[in-house]
């Protein structure tokens, strides 16, 4: 008993022919389809090369187009050869020019022996296959494809359309139950035989000559009308990304291949040397016998195409800047946002740096420049502090400052008065802490020695622009970890909430805490605003301040008694 190889070619020859010679080396005869888009000369000369081998034939030559039934009909030329005129093969192989063998062709030999009735080939209902691309799956057998859809794509997407517009399908000839899975498949004699040599044969064909992409469901159909005993995979390796589209196996990919334990892998790059070399070699350096097991290198596959479709979380390229909720994660790892902190607090940066041990920056987005922690002009990434530079993409600068300092947590200081290009990312970020002491911004101003008419121009333009920065913040769209008091509340019980927020940051100290930052001066705030609402801007942001009454000001934890000895 023996195996029998089908190799369809179309291109890298000479890696065709090396590959023949060691399959005929080992006893297995093999059947060759060049593609008719081989011109004649190289063809005439590919036939020469492998001329003095007694177990190569060549076949009737076919145009084979992806897609289409042309590669069907090769594989029915080919095998009707190997069934013609080798006699012991028992299995027939079906290979394409790129694939190599990964074992010892012997252990194929005796492997296939020990299952003299059994077909290798993934066959699979429409119903139960998660690999289709395209959006046909048993449209691809009720309707007809005269078109190539690789030459003529308007065409072929036109006259699906228009099948599905009036209704128009066809019957599924009697007995057949469509089935689909991948074209490299290894057969049994009597399975083979009884589909090339069936009664209706000729219905079969011309009835898949329609199918789209036959070659991925004739065989996988007409074996489970003939076939015995089907194992529903395939010996020979193919992997597909996303697309659908076969990865190709390069020489760094060599480990990777060894432990798939899988007979033959496709697609090899011709010029892989390294690969050729130590797989077409000798028994006593190839793999070990085993039991093909792909699956121990799916978990690598498949973590490439998530890497490839969805990225790093919180990195973009121009290769795949994602649509808008496409993104794997908006940035990279946690930060927090404060809101009126740096204007009610008078010291509020560098207490944060020591409470938490966190880096601690300024107004990322303040008007004149990008304020980095220890006032630097230049961040981790190349990131300046240009303003120009920034506003040019401001959520891109976001994005790209926390991916750069990753590793480390970040907060930063945001106001009315900065450029508020990020509020929407902000706010639908999971990985932002946002606190916010709504009318803060007004401190600044009362403290401001400016004529009342701008001050009340200005805090009249600030709080619009806070409102609309809230109503984001309270969307329910909003996925980010979001804090708002009002300053009048805030300043009746501070304690509170700093330590809640310094505590989620992650603070250095496990104890409650023993330092606060100083409040600015608020002696004269409420009457500050009662001027604002007398003069017609009504200040509702920053809550019910008294108009002669002080607020309280933030008081230092009492210190404990200690005893000395």
């Amino acid at each position: 008993m023996t195996v029998g190889i089908i190799m369809l070619v179309h291109t890298a020859l000479d890696r065709a022919a090396q590959v023949a010679q060691h399959w005929t080396a080992a006893g297995c005869p093999v059947v060759l389809h060049v593609d008719t888009k081989v011109s004649k000369p190289r063809y005439d000369a590919f036939v020469e090369t492998l001329s003095s081998d007694p177990l190569i034939r060549f076949s009737r030559r076919h145009h084979c187009e992806w897609g289409t039934w042309s590669i069907v009909a090769a594989s029915q030329s080919a095998a009707e050869r190997m069934l013609a005129e080798f006699d012991q093969v028992l299995h027939v192989y079906l290979t394409s020019g790129s694939c190599l063998p990964l074992r010892p062709v012997q252990e194929l030999v005796d492997y296939l022996a020990a299952r003299p009735r059994t077909d290798f080939i993934e066959s699979a209902t429409t119903a139960d296959v998660p690999w289709t691309v395209g959006g046909l799956d048993h449209e691809r057998f009720t309707l007809r494809f005269p078109f190539s859809w690789k030459r003529h794509r308007y065409l072929f997407d036109k006259w699906v359309d228009v099948q599905r517009r009036f209704g128009l399908k066809r019957a599924i000839p009697h007995g057949l139950v469509p089935h689909m899975g991948s074209q490299w498949w290894c057969l049994t004699r009597q399975t083979i035989s009884a589909i090339l040599q069936d009664p209706d044969r000729d219905m079969h064909d011309r009835y898949f000559r329609r199918v789209w992409i036959p070659d991925e469901s004739y065989y996988q159909t007409l074996a489970r009308k003939y076939s015995v005993n089907i194992e529903s995979r395939s010996l020979t390796l193919s992997k597909f990304d996303h697309q659908g589209k076969p990865h190709v196996f390069y020489d760094d990919h060599l480990q990777l291949l060894r432990r798939s334990d899988c007979f033959v892998a496709r697609k090899i790059w011709p010029r892989a040397d390294r690969l050729y070399r130590a797989f077409l070699t000798d028994a006593d350096t190839a793999m070990n016998r085993t039991e093909p097991n792909p699956g121990k290198i799916d978990r690598i596959f498949a973590k490439a195409v998530e890497r490839r479709t969805r990225g790093r979380a919180g990195l973009y390229m121009q290769s795949r800047f994602p649509r808008l909720g496409h993104e794997n994660g908006i940035t990279s790892n946690p930060y927090s946002m404060f809101q009126g902190f740096a204007e009610l607090f008078e010291d509020f940066e560098p207490w944060l740096t020591r409470a938490t041990g966190t880096r601690v920056h300024g107004h990322l987005f303040a008007p004149d420049r990008a304020e980095f922690a220890g006032n630097q002009t230049l961040n981790n990434g190349a990131l300046t502090d240009s303003a120009r530079l920034r506003d040019y993409a401001a959520e891109s600068f976001l994005t790209n400052f926390l991916w750069n300092t990753r590793g480390e947590r970040q907060c930063f200081q945001f106001g009315p008065g900065d450029n508020q290009q990020v509020n929407w990312l902000i706010a639908r970020d999971p990985n932002a802490q946002v606190s916010v002491i709504s009318g803060a911004w007004a401190v600044p101003l009362f403290r401001a020695n400016l004529d009342f008419t701008e001050v009340r121009q200005e805090a009249a333009r600030l709080q619009r622009i806070e409102s609309e920065h809230l109503a984001i913040l309270r969307s329910a769209h909003a996925k980010a970890r979001i804090r708002i008091w009002t300053m009048a509340e805030f300043i009746e019980a501070p304690m509170e909430p700093l330590q809640e927020i310094v505590d989620e940051i992650g603070s250095v100290h496990s104890r409650r805490l023993a330092e606060v930052p100083k409040m600015a001066d608020l002696d004269g705030f409420g009457r500050f605003l009662q001027n604002l609402k007398n003069q017609g801007m009504h200040p509702y942001l920053m809550g019910d301040f008294p108009v002669d009454q002080t607020p309280p000001q933030l008081r230092k934890p009492p210190r404990k008694p200690y005893l000395v000895r």
